[in-house]
C-alpha cells in the first residue's frame, strides 16, 4: 500500500474570473471586481484561525479537569467514585450536544452554535473553579460536555467552510492540540503555581474568551461575506451522499479514542509498581497525543491521500497487539512504543475520517455528519472499562488481540473501498 500525494488537500491559486470554495460557485466579472475577489478569500484566510482558537480552547477545558482530580482528592477529600461520576458527566451532555450541534449549525449557520457552546464550555469552567462540592463538579461537568459537544462538530464544519480539505485537516490538528496541552500545562499550574484549585481555571477562561472573540471578530464576518457570495444555497454535487459518507468514515472513526483510551487509561495501570504515578497519565497523553499531532501534521505538509486511513487502522492493529503482548505487566520502553504508535493511529484516523465527511457529505448535513462522526469517535473511551470487566473472564491479552484483529479487519474494509477510487478526493485508488 502507498500513500499518495492528495490533490484535494492542497491549496490552488485562485483564477481571475470564476472558481468554486467549498463546492460554491463564486463568478465575478473581470476588472473593477477582482479586487472584491480577493478580498473574500482574504476574508476567509483570516477567519479560519479564529475557529481553530475556538476549537483549541474548547479541546483545553474539556480535558482540563483530568490535570486537577489530584488536588481535589487530596485538598477537598473527594471519593474515586465522586471524581469518576463527575468525569464521565462530561461524556453524558457531550453526545447530545455533538448530535445536536452539528444538525442545528446545519439550519441557523455554524456561528450560531459555536460561538454559543464555547461560552458554555467557560461557563461550565467557571462552575467548576467556584463551587468544590459534589453538586458544583457535577454541574459544571456537564456543562463544560455539554458546550464542547455543540462546539466539536459544529466548529469542524464550520472550519471546513472557510478552509475545504485544509480547514478539516486543521481542525483536527487544533482539537488534539487542545487536548494534549491543556491537561499538562493545567498539572503543571495545579502543582506549581499557587491556589492549585484556581489559577488553572483561570487561564482557560482567559485563553476562551479570547478565542471566542476572536472568532466572533474574524470567522462570522467571514461566513457571512462567503454566504453572500455564493449568491443561492450550496450545490450538491453527485458523489455528496450521507451513507457513503458515514461508510467511509465511521469504520477509522470508531478506532480514533479506542487508541488513544488504552495509551492513557489501560496502559499506566499495567505498568510495575516501581515506575507507577500520576505523572505516567501526563507522560502517555504527551506522547500519545503528540504523536497524533506530529502524523496529522506530516500527512497535511505531504498532502497523503485517503490511503492514509489503511495505515492508521493498521497502526491500530499494531498497537493493539503491542498491548496484548504487554499483558498484565508491561515494560517502560514497550508503555512509550505502544503510546506513539496508538497515537499514530489516533490521528491518522481522525484525519481521514474527517476528511471523508468533508468531502462526501452533502453540504447542507455537513454539521449533521460531523457531529455523527464524532459520536462515533467517542464510543472508544468506554473500551478500558470493557477490558477491565472482561479480564476475569478473558485476561489481558485475548481482548488486546480481538481488537487487533478487528482493526485489521477496518484496514481490510478500507482498502476494498479503495479499489475503485475515493469519490470525494481525486488520485490513484491505492492513494
Amino acid at each position: 500500500m502507498s500513500i499518495a500525494r492528495d490533490s484535494s488537500s492542497r491549496p490552488t491559486p485562485a483564477p481571475a474570473v470564476a472558481t468554486t470554495w467549498h463546492d460554491r460557485p463564486v463568478r465575478l466579472p473581470r476588472g473593477l471586481y477582482r479586487d472584491l475577489y480577493r478580498d473574500l478569500y482574504r476574508d476567509l484566510a483570516r477567519g479560519l484561525p479564529g475557529v481553530l482558537a475556538v476549537l483549541m480552547t474548547a479541546g483545553w477545558a474539556a480535558n482540563l479537569f483530568a490535570s486537577v482530580i489530584p488536588v481535589l482528592a487530596e485538598q477537598e477529600g473527594f471519593s474515586t467514585a465522586l471524581l469518576d461520576a463527575a468525569f464521565g458527566a462530561y461524556a453524558v451532555a457531550l453526545l447530545p450536544g455533538l448530535f445536536g450541534g452539528g444538525a442545528l449549525s446545519d439550519r441557523v449557520g455554524r456561528a450560531w452554535v459555536v460561538l454559543p457552546g464555547a461560552g458554555l464550555v467557560v461557563a461550565g469552567t467557571l462552575v467548576l473553579m467556584a463551587f468544590h462540592d459534589p453538586a458544583g463538579l457535577l454541574l459544571g461537568r456537564l456543562v463544560v460536555g455539554l458546550g464542547a459537544g455543540l462546539t466539536f462538530g459544529a466548529g469542524t464544519a464550520w472550519a471546513g467552510d472557510l478552509g475545504a480539505t485544509t480547514g478539516t485537516v486543521l481542525a483536527g490538528v487544533f482539537l488534539t492540540t487542545g487536548f494534549a496541552v491543556g491537561p499538562l500545562l493545567s498539572g503543571a499550574l495545579a502543582q506549581l503555581a499557587p491556589a492549585p484549585l484556581v489559577t488553572p481555571f483561570v487561564l482557560s477562561v482567559a485563553l476562551s474568551l479570547a478565542a471566542i472573540g476572536w472568532a466572533a471578530t474574524t470567522s462570522a464576518p467571514a461566513s457571512r461575506r462567503l454566504r453572500n457570495a455564493g449568491g443561492g444555497p450550496v450545490p450538491t454535487l453527485e458523489h455528496h451522499d450521507a451513507r457513503t459518507a458515514l461508510a467511509w468514515s465511521l469504520p477509522v472513526g470508531v478506532l480514533v479514542f479506542a487508541s488513544v483510551a488504552l495509551s492513557i487509561v489501560t496502559l499506566p495501570t499495567r505498568l510495575p509498581p516501581a515506575v507507577d504515578g500520576p505523572l505516567l497519565v501526563g507522560v502517555a497523553a504527551a506522547l500519545a497525543l503528540g504523536s497524533g499531532i506530529v502524523v496529522q501534521t506530516v500527512a497535511r505538509t505531504r498532502s497523503w491521500g485517503p490511503g492514509a486511513g489503511v495505515a492508521g487502522a493498521l497502526a491500530a492493529a499494531v498497537g493493539f497487539a503491542l498491548v496484548a503482548l504487554g499483558g498484565e505487566r508491561v515494560s517502560l520502553p514497550l508503555f512509550a512504543l505502544s503510546c506513539v504508535v496508538l497515537g499514530t493511529a489516533y490521528g491518522l484516523c481522525l484525519r481521514e475520517g474527517l476528511l471523508d465527511v468533508e468531502t462526501l457529505a452533502p453540504p447542507a448535513r455537513r454539521g449533521t455528519l460531523t457531529g455523527t462522526f464524532y459520536v462515533a469517535t467517542y464510543v472508544g473511551f468506554g473500551l478500558p472499562l470493557l477490558l477491565t470487566s472482561l479480564q476475569p473472564v478473558a485476561g489481558t491479552r485475548l481482548p488486546a488481540l480481538v481488537l487487533a484483529l478487528a482493526a485489521l479487519l477496518v484496514a481490510g474494509v478500507r482498502r476494498a473501498q479503495l479499489g475503485g477510487g475515493h469519490p470525494g478526493r481525486p488520485g490513484r485508488p491505492d492513494s
